[in-house]
Parts: structure tokens; C-alpha cells; sequence
């Protein structure tokens, strides 16, 4: 029972101070301001990856082409990676405003088929600049401008930018919010203390130059995904000084939570299949205890059936992840403009643990279904 009650007071007080130290570094983030009459000169391609995809591609595009940067520098490609549907000639009905449509077809099964896009929309890219974003994604008239803006300031090598779930129509997906909101800010948290962790593909730009010099995903193409963060990694290391975290507002990319209870796992498990592939085993260090961390809170539930005793330490365990979470989201959540939610905070603790307790496992477990395709 002491022993128990001791691994579970280090490991809360270990994610207490992990949770803190992200929450620090996010607040000292600096919101970086472009002056409205800012002269920009960077050519830019934006690489969109999209399959099966004719729902939500032409809102992304009309987005795009919205933006207010200078048009003689602005390269718009749409990768369609093997469409079945109509994606590819809703893309192509937009050829005469300037973007590109490069198809892809595969006659061999990968298991990176988005790596292998991007790749190839790299390859055919004009811009010194390239800048992802996803097909379902939409974004303000100024986010590239934003983007640029930063970039020349510095010598940067990787930007990452913030993606926020909107437009939400149930508790589900607005918890969802609350999850994506956390995983945007510990990647912005950690990057200001010079950590590299995690960013979103949804909102990722860096030069062409170095993903050339970095031979691109060669290395880190054995998973279906990490064309983002894993990338970042590469990067990282390479040019430990030329990566940032864009914390604007004017930068953000909006998307859609996942609408339903499996298509949400399915995403979860695809970015949890890259956990166990950091090369910095600190980080995977850092993964796994705060997995275990999570699976000691039911483990102590489970067993206080047995030993009333540890339902005090349940209690107190969740509390202690309810409050420091409460602390740490009020700054996250302004940021994003969604105080309203701060208030589900509690629910979205409790149901959150049980969550990164068994996705962790699944993520790492075999293969499974991405887009119609069975990938690991």
C-alpha cells in the first residue's frame, strides 16, 4: 500500500510539473505582429494532399486564393493522392485561377502514401517556401501573409503554426477541441524551451532547400504518418536555431473534429503510431510516463474494489490532474477564443485519461484502416 501510494505521488507530481513546464513555455511564446504594409518577396508553394476529398476541397481552395499575398509569388498545388471520387476535377475546375493539380496513382501498395504525395508535389514545386495544409481545412485572408512575414524576420528553417477545431456540433467534438487545443499549445510550450515534440501538418511551412538537404522523409517513411512531426525531428536537428512556433492568431488553420466515435480513434491511433519512433529517447521517456501516469489512475480504481484504501488515492489522483489542467488551459483556451470551454474541463479530465491510457497501446498495435487503406 505505502509502496503503491509513493509510485503514484511521484508520477502525479511528475505530470503536474510536465503540464506546468509546457503552460510556461506556451505563455512565453511572443505573438509575433506583421505591419500591415509589410513587403513580402518569399515565392510560396502551399502543397495540399487530398483524397477522396470533393466535400471540403473547394471551401480550402477559395480559401487560398483569398489570401492576401502577392499573387506573382503565391504557386497553389493540390496532390491528389489516388481520389475515387470527384476530388480531382473539382481541382481542376479551379485551373484557370492558377492551381495546379498534380495525380498521383500507385500501382504498388506504400505504407506512407501521404509522405509520398508530399514528396512529389515537393519535387514539382517553384516556391522557396513550401507550406502544408489539409483538404478539409479553411483559414483568414492573412495567414500566409502572416506566415511569410515571420519568416523573413529570421533565418528560419521550420515554422509551425497553430490548427484549432471550429464549427462544432456536439459535446463530443467540442472535448475534442479541448484535446487538440492541448496538443497545439505543448508543441508551441515545448518549442519555446528549444524542445521539439509535436507540431500539425495542417499548418506547417518550411524551405524547400532544407527538406532537399535533408534527403526529405527518407529515414522516417516506414509509417504511415509523421510527415509532420517526425519531420520536425529532422529538422530539428539539423538546425537546432531555425525552428519556430507561430503564436498569431491571424496564423491559425481551422478544421473539423471527427463527427464520430471510430473515425476518432482511427485518427488518434494513426498520430499515436509515432510515439515509439522518436529518436530522442527522452521524449519517449517522457511519453511513457505520462502514459503511465494515466493507466496508475484506473489501475488505483480498479483495485480499490480490493483495497478501499486506494479509492482515496483515485480521488486524489484525479484531482490533482483536474486542477493542474484547469491552470494550465485558461491561457490555451484565450488564445484560441474558446474560454466557454473551460468550464467541461473536469468531464474532459476524466474522460481524457482513460483515453491516452488505451491509445497509446492501440496506436502501437498492428496495423489499421487510414482513408480506405490498411497502414501501420
Amino acid at each position: 500500500m505505502v509502496v503503491v501510494s509513493v509510485i503514484t505521488a511521484l508520477l502525479t507530481l511528475f505530470y503536474m510539473l510536465v503540464v506546468a513546464y509546457f503552460k510556461a513555455g506556451w505563455d512565453s511564446l511572443p505573438s509575433y505582429v506583421i505591419g500591415k504594409d509589410t513587403s513580402l518577396s518569399t515565392f510560396v508553394s502551399v502543397i495540399v494532399v487530398a483524397r477522396n476529398e470533393e466535400d471540403c476541397i473547394a471551401q480550402t481552395i477559395t480559401c487560398l486564393l483569398a489570401q492576401r499575398y502577392p499573387q506573382q509569388y503565391l504557386e497553389i498545388m493540390v496532390v491528389d493522392d489516388d481520389s475515387t471520387d470527384k476530388t480531382a476535377q473539382i481541382v481542376s475546375s479551379f485551373n484557370s485561377r492558377g492551381v495546379r493539380l498534380l495525380t498521383l496513382r500507385h500501382p504498388t501498395v506504400l505504407n506512407s502514401y501521404k509522405k509520398k504525395a508530399l514528396s512529389e508535389g515537393i519535387k514539382m514545386a517553384k516556391g522557396d517556401l513550401i507550406v502544408t495544409t489539409d483538404a478539409d481545412c479553411w483559414m483568414g485572408e492573412n495567414w500566409l501573409k502572416t506566415i511569410v512575414g515571420v519568416y523573413e524576420s529570421g533565418n528560419y528553417q521550420l515554422i509551425s503554426s497553430p490548427v484549432a477545431y471550429a464549427k462544432e456540433e456536439t459535446w463530443f467534438e467540442r472535448l475534442q477541441t479541448l484535446d487538440f487545443a492541448a496538443l497545439i499549445a505543448m508543441g508551441g510550450g515545448a518549442m519555446a524551451h528549444k524542445q521539439y515534440i509535436t507540431c500539425n501538418g495542417a499548418n506547417l511551412a518550411y524551405r524547400k532547400s532544407a527538406f532537399v538537404a535533408l534527403n526529405g522523409f527518407d529515414g522516417i517513411d516506414e509509417l504511415a504518418s509523421g510527415d509532420d512531426e517526425l519531420f520536425l525531428h529532422k529538422v530539428a536537428r539539423a538546425y537546432p536555431d531555425g525552428v519556430l512556433f507561430l503564436k498569431n492568431r491571424d496564423a491559425i488553420v481551422y478544421t473539423f473534429a471527427k463527427r464520430t466515435l471510430q473515425s476518432f480513434i482511427a485518427q488518434r491511433r494513426r498520430w499515436a503510431s509515432k510515439s515509439t519512433q522518436y529518436q530522442q529517447k527522452k521524449q519517449v521517456v517522457l511519453i511513457f510516463t505520462v502514459w503511465l501516469f494515466n493507466v496508475s489512475i484506473w489501475i488505483n480504481l480498479l483495485v480499490s474494489f480490493f483495497i478501499p484504501q486506494l479509492f482515496w488515492v483515485f480521488i486524489l489522483q484525479i484531482s490533482a490532474k483536474i486542477l493542474i489542467e484547469l491552470y494550465a488551459y485558461g491561457s490555451v483556451l484565450r488564445f484560441f477564443n474558446r474560454c466557454s470551454l473551460w468550464v467541461a474541463i473536469p468531464v474532459f479530465s476524466v474522460l481524457h485519461s482513460a483515453y491516452v491510457a488505451l491509445i497509446i497501446l492501440m496506436g502501437n498495435a498492428g496495423k489499421y484502416e487510414w482513408k480506405g487503406r490498411l497502414v501501420r
